[in-house]
């Protein structure tokens, strides 16, 4: 393990942050005991209550599994973890991203989309439908700036999403939304036919407005087109020029 001593103001943040970062990335294995609560306090140096505390978030998380009198093993967190965990999973320890969760998040994105989109032309209130509208005139006042357009998009899937009444996919969809904002900024002039196709984002706007789903969904998932094949295409090349592999140990 590459446990290090803990030198953060909320001990009990520092000692999560490593416990977790240690499991999602395959240094500790599905079924691995963990170490004791007092070994974890010498080689972390911290207090009791402090580890007692991460690893009850641990817990929360899915990623160990807390049997009384009988030890802490990890969990598969592919099993157990919820999309909160996304965003841990998209950075390698080194700061780098992870092609296979990106590329992940862009494949959930696309397929959701669609049905965002059909229900919230299902259900939107008159005043949601107006949002959208003013959305869209806001992104075409900052066509030239596509950091602007990128924020101003965000805020047209929310809509959509809150339009949809459909808390899974508001929950999940906030979920991919904190990933995303991760990787924001280096993915901006990948995603420039997706940020800059105001005509989609218009026809979308308008299905929604007459309540036409099928539409809704189909504009929805011409535009996911744009931004999804530009960024499958980026890692594609980056994995190409890697050698097509990932460093296994942060898989």
């Amino acid at each position: 393990m590459r446990l290090k001593p803990v030198a953060r103001k909320s001990l009990s943040d520092a000692v999560f942050e490593q416990l977790s970062q240690e499991i999602v990335h395959g240094r500790m294995r599905p079924g691995a005991p963990l170490p004791s609560e007092r070994a974890l306090c010498d080689v972390l140096r911290v207090n009791r209550g402090a580890v007692r505390e991460a690893l009850k978030r641990l817990s929360q998380a899915g990623l160990i599994a807390i049997q009384h009198g009988g030890g802490t093993r990890v969990l598969d967190f592919k099993q157990t973890a919820g999309l909160d965990l996304l965003n841990r999973l998209l950075f390698h320890h080194d700061g780098t991203v992870d092609l296979r969760v990106a590329r992940s998040v862009m494949e959930m994105r696309a397929a959701m989309a669609p049905d965002i989109a059909r229900l919230a032309a299902t259900r939107r209130s008159p005043g949601q439908a107006l949002q959208l509208d003013e959305v869209v005139a806001a992104m075409a006042a900052q066509e030239e700036d596509l950091l602007s357009l990128q924020v101003l998009a965000l805020q047209f899937w929310d809509l959509l999403a809150l339009s949809s009444e459909n808390i899974a996919y508001q929950l999940a969809f906030n979920g991919l939304r904190h990933t995303y904002e991760g990787m924001r900024e280096a993915l901006v002039e990948v995603m420039r036919d997706e940020l800059r196709d105001l005509a989609a984002y218009r026809r979308i706007g308008d299905a929604v407005r007459r309540s036409d789903c099928d539409q809704a969904a189909a504009m929805a998932h011409a535009l996911m087109q744009h931004g999804s094949r530009g960024i499958l295409q980026l890692l594609a090349a980056i994995e190409e020029s890697s050698g097509g592999e990932e460093d296994d140990d942060d898989a």
